[in-house]
């Protein structure tokens, strides 16, 4: 049972958090910089910047800053390749199964919050195994706003009937921490994710920094 816990229920990010899902989106961004004639990039830089969403990213191969309506095609294109090469080497992180299966049986709701398109989010979860038990997915283009925006939160909390006091929000991104804070939850780090080499987790004022999946389980059943 859950009565010992910090918290209520849980809330996940999903690229750089429950799943590492870098080397498909490189590999389709390589693609794409094929298409336009523009040198591939080393998986390591791209991996650090796979957080920042599909428009930073494909910044990475121009040199120039890019005009708002062809960065929008080039995103539309990069995400069609995307789609088709979803999970061909996406899993998910190292003990993020065994954090789950004992949420679950701790009777702890858990879902997911992104930024990721709903097309893109929910057949990966479904090809990872991992959508059946999840009380909620609240993707990029559910709501108007997004994260850092605090309004997907607090529709997943809705739909867990779960008051946000009482729900941690993880991810890898500063925008994580900023929209779990404004939606008054208590917010936890995936230092393990996608962490740029100037960012620094201790600066996010978070209220845990995690270096693996694990730690979460560590994390919520401790004395606070």
């Amino acid at each position: 049972m859950h009565n010992n816990a910090r918290v209520k229920s849980v809330l996940f990010d999903l690229d750089g958090t429950l799943a590492d899902t870098a080397p498909d989106m490189a590999d389709a961004l390589n693609k794409l910089f094929a298409n336009h004639d523009k040198q591939s990039l080393d998986y390591g830089l791209v991996r650090k910047h796979t957080s920042r969403g599909s428009v930073a990213m494909i910044q990475l191969g121009f040199e120039e800053t890019l005009e708002e309506n062809y960065s929008h095609q080039l995103r539309d294109e990069f995400l069609q390749i995307y789609a088709e090469n979803l999970c061909n080497q996406t899993r998910l992180f190292p003990g993020v199964t065994e954090l789950l299966e004992h949420l679950d049986d701790s009777e702890i709701p858990w879902g997911i919050v992104t930024n990721k398109p709903g097309n893109l989010a929910e057949p990966l979860v479904q090809e990872l195994g991992i959508a059946f038990n999840a009380v909620c997915m609240v993707s990029g283009d559910s709501l108007t706003r997004r994260k850092p925006d605090p309004d997907q939160l607090h529709h997943a909390a809705n739909m867990l009937g779960i008051s946000e006091q009482d729900t941690v929000y993880m991810g890898d991104d500063p925008r994580d921490v900023i929209a779990g804070k404004a939606a008054g939850m208590k917010t936890a780090v995936a230092a393990y994710g996608y962490i740029q080499d100037d960012q620094d987790p201790l600066t996010w004022d978070a209220d845990a920094i995690l270096h693996q999946a694990l730690d979460l389980k560590d994390w919520l059943f401790s004395n606070s």
